[in-house]
């Protein structure tokens, strides 16, 4: 048996290098087809001695030898000369019997071993198999079990599946019926008509549960109307009559309750607005209701809301106005112009102030304080009244327009809110509208008050930025209207005033007076007035218009100086105009404008006509002497040299009679000049004059030949100076 096996794998060991030996043997086969020639591995000489072994007697075991042929093998060990476990083989040089005898040994040894093993581990393996019978019979009960829940798993989510589908159509039928539900729903609470509701309608007082019942019919009624559905419905048959009578009870109910309020607005001594907003307002839902549902009715309250407003807002103003012409107070005529004279031209005349001491006329005093108070309270009639206090008219055209703008604006809104409409305002409106343009049409033409129409000009500019500001444009028109009417009236009255210049009797104006001219005091403070009222307008065409005053009182000033015999007394007429002028423009402002540099001008150019008209009074040979013979000019011209006896008489006059003259220089500017100022001004400007005309002859008198002789008798350049420094400290 051990040989059997050792064959057997000696066999198999062979095949396989035959397989390897064969692969050789292809490969020396090319090459000998290819011609060329290899030398056999010496490896084969030790085979052949193997084959000897192997053929030859000398084993012990000669049945064995008879079992294995051997026939071949050279060829065999041919092939397999390149294979290499062969080659391994052999080259240990080991007999192959007893390699293989080796291999039989260990392989019964391996065998036995494994026996016994078995024998020792055969308990254990009979539990094992016990065991795994066992295993196998829950194995198979488990698989069956399992098998069955498989079957009943996929029942189960068939049934789930079907429920599914179930749950989903029913989720859209309930879907489906909840919408459904909450339209019948809603249609049956919006056709529905509760007893309640019909009571309060019926037989209810109107107040807030009425207001919130007509509301409610309100809807309902719209609902009718408007959705297509209710048409084509059954319901609809049932209720609308009954919705109908509804509507016809409400409107009735609520008309007679608004023409019921509107009738206590006519009530004497009824507060209007605290009426609208308190109790109308309350109730505006039922305009509303009206426009919707009773349109005929509206329209029925919307004239008679008109018509109460429109009487009694006139009847108001008309009062006002009534009272307020009471107290006004005249300011100036038709004959109270620049140019007209002041006294009374017949015993006849009335009686009052003379013109040149009622300022008021042409100047604007406190008057400007009306714009400061643009936005104060309008008058109180009665209570003005008791204190018998009189009012230029442009307090009272204040006063009006203020009690306008309120009114006008607490009306505007209120229409707005309560109606809804702004157009409503002007149909209210035009009544009032109606009485203030009588009142002003027959107030304006009688005005001569040119300060006062200003004042009014700037006051409706005012109540136009205010009505601005409060963003109500309902008296846009009128005080457009307004504004429009005062100006053209303004340029006649300024025209008047213009005129009254230009065509002035001088003779009957002339006064044999050089002091200030009423006449020029009244354009003055005219003037003045004016650009105070243009500072923050800057009115072009205003400016142009008192150039051309300027200019027409320029010439009159110029003819009334004129008439004075001496050009003196005619020089310090114009002085004393001119400075009284510019004293007046500048308390109008700090800067008097063109007008005032102008008249400055005239005042500086009088001012040194007049200098050199006193110091040739007093001094008229000094004078003569140097601008004749002491200045360069003459000195060139001339072809006499002045001599000490020439000059001599000159030095000895002033230094006998300068004190004095300057003494009677100072007399005479204190009379002749109103304004101290002014006048301390002139002779101060004199006296440097005087000055320079001395310097220029103690120069002279340098250059003369024995000059020096003259020194005893001429006075000192300090002691004028002293002279004039004295007479500086007086002002």
């Amino acid at each position: 048996m051990a040989s059997s096996a050792s064959a057997a794998a000696v066999a198999a060991e062979v095949d396989s290098n035959k397989l390897q030996l064969a692969k050789g043997n292809n490969n020396d086969d090319d090459e000998h087809e290819n011609g060329g020639q290899k030398m056999i591995h010496p490896v084969v000489s030790d085979l052949e001695s193997y084959v000897g072994d192997l053929t030859g007697g000398g084993g012990d075991d000669d049945d064995a030898s008879e079992d294995i042929s051997l026939e071949g093998l050279e060829q065999e060990l041919q092939e397999c000369k390149h294979d290499q476990v062969v080659a391994n083989i052999l080259s240990k040089g080991t007999k192959l019997r007893e390699y293989t005898k080796g291999v039989e040994s260990n392989v019964r040894q391996v065998e036995l071993e494994s026996i016994e093993d078995y024998i020792k581990e055969s308990d254990n393996l009979v539990s094992l198999h016990d065991q795994i019978r066992d295993c196998d019979i829950i194995l198979s009960q488990m698989e069956t079990l399992l098998s069955g829940f498989q079957a009943e798993i996929g029942s189960i989510s068939s049934d789930i599946k079907i429920l599914q589908e179930k749950s989903m159509d029913m989720g859209l039928k309930l879907k489906n019926r909840k919408v459904a539900e909450s339209k019948l729903a809603k249609f049956v609470e919006d056709i529905i008509v509760p007893p309640r509701m019909i009571d309060i309608i019926v037989d209810g007082e109107v107040n807030d549960e009425y207001l919130r019942s007509l509301e409610i019919l309100s809807k309902k009624l719209d609902f009718v109307k408007v959705d297509p559905m209710v048409k084509t419905s059954k319901a609809l048959k049932d209720v609308q009559p009954e919705l109908e009578r509804l509507r016809q009870k409400a409107v009735s109910k609520v008309f007679d309750f608004m023409v019921q309020k509107l009738y206590a607005l006519r009530k004497p001594k009824t507060n209007i607005q605290i009426l609208q907003q308190s109790v109308l307002l309350k109730y505006k839902y039922i305009i509303s209701f009206l426009k919707e549902h009773g349109k005929e009715i509206y329209v029925e309250i919307r004239a008679a809301y008109i018509d109460t407003m429109n009487k009694v807002l006139s009847a108001h103003f008309r009062a006002y106005i009534q009272a307020l012409e009471k107290l006004q107070l005249d300011i100036a005529t038709s004959s109270d112009l620049i140019g007209v004279e002041a006294r009374s031209s017949s015993l006849f005349s009335r009686g009052r102030e003379p013109l040149k001491n009622r300022s008021a006329v042409f100047a604007l005093g406190e008057r400007i304080n009306i714009l400061k108070e643009i936005d104060e309270p309008a008058l109180i009639p009665h209570i003005a009244e008791a204190s018998s206090k009189k009012y230029p008219y442009e307090v009272l055209f204040r006063s009006l327009h203020k009690l306008l703008m309120d009114t006008a604006t607490s009306e505007y809104l209120f229409c707005d809110d309560f109606f809804g409409e702004e157009s409503i305002f002007n149909d209210i409106f035009a009544g009032p509208f109606t009485v203030i343009d009588e009142h002003f049409n027959s107030i304006l033409p009688n005005c001569f008050d040119a300060i006062g129409l200003m004042l009014m000009i700037r006051i409706i500019h005012q109540h136009q930025l205010i009505m601005s500001r409060r963003r109500i444009p309902c008296l846009d028109s009128y005080l457009d209207k307004v504004n429009i009417a005062l100006w053209p009236r303004f340029k006649m009255v300024f025209d008047m005033h213009l005129n009254s210049l230009r065509n002035a009797n001088v003779r009957s104006l002339w006064e044999d007076d050089v002091h200030p001219h009423y006449v020029m005091r009244r354009y003055a403070e005219f003037t003045a007035s004016l650009i105070h009222l243009n500072v923050e307008y800057g009115d072009g065409q205003l400016e142009l218009n008192l150039e051309r005053l300027r200019m027409a009182v320029d010439d009159l000033l110029i003819k009334l100086s004129k008439t004075f015999s001496k050009a003196k007394l005619q020089t310090v007429f114009l002085i004393n105009n001119y400075d009284m002028t510019i004293s007046v423009l500048k308390e109008a402002g700090p800067e008097g404008g063109k007008i005032q540099l102008y008249f400055e001008d005239l005042l500086k150019n009088n001012t040194a006509v007049f200098v050199e008209e006193l110091l040739l009074e007093h001094f008229s040979d000094l004078i003569k002497f140097v601008k004749t013979r002491a200045s360069e000019d003459s000195k060139a011209v001339s072809e006499k040299p002045i001599s000490v006896a020439e000059i001599e008489p000159l030095v000895k006059d002033f230094a006998s009679r300068w004190k004095a003259a300057i003494e009677l220089m100072h007399t005479d500017v204190i009379k002749s000049f109103s304004n101290f100022l002014c006048g301390m001004e002139i002779l101060r400007a004199a006296l440097t004059q005087l000055l320079l005309y001395y310097t220029r002859l103690l120069d002279c008198i340098k250059e003369i030949p024995g000059g020096s002789a003259l020194n005893k008798d001429l006075v000192s350049i300090p002691s004028i100076m002293y002279e004039i420094k004295k007479y500086s400290r007086t002002f």
